[in-house]
């Protein structure tokens, strides 16, 4: 019989997380692995987050706030694309 070592972690990118909403500019900032991504943005507000990774190598992010608003997309070769309940496009990427 094979056997087939299972993958206990696996590497979900992190570190240093930049956004900025395209039209108003408005950016967060923030740090986190996985399961734990804290952001801030320009207001103060504190967004939480997670990163999923999914069966086809691709990440996907969802970040929510305190007022219930949520902000989620997925990564691309250049960086993250999230999108929030209005359709507001945020742009950034992990250092």
């Amino acid at each position: 019989m094979i056997y087939k070592r299972n993958r206990v972690h696996s590497r979900v990118p992190g570190g240093f997380f930049s956004f900025e909403e395209e039209a108003t500019k408005m950016r967060m900032h923030g740090f986190g692995y996985g399961d734990f991504i804290s952001l801030r943005d320009e207001y103060g507000q504190t967004w939480r987050g997670t990163a999923d990774r999914g069966t086809d190598g691709s990440i996907h992010y969802t970040f929510r706030n305190n007022n219930g608003r949520t902000i989620s997309g997925l990564t691309d070769g250049f960086g993250i694309t999230l999108r929030d309940e209005k359709g507001r496009t945020w742009r950034g990427f992990i250092d």
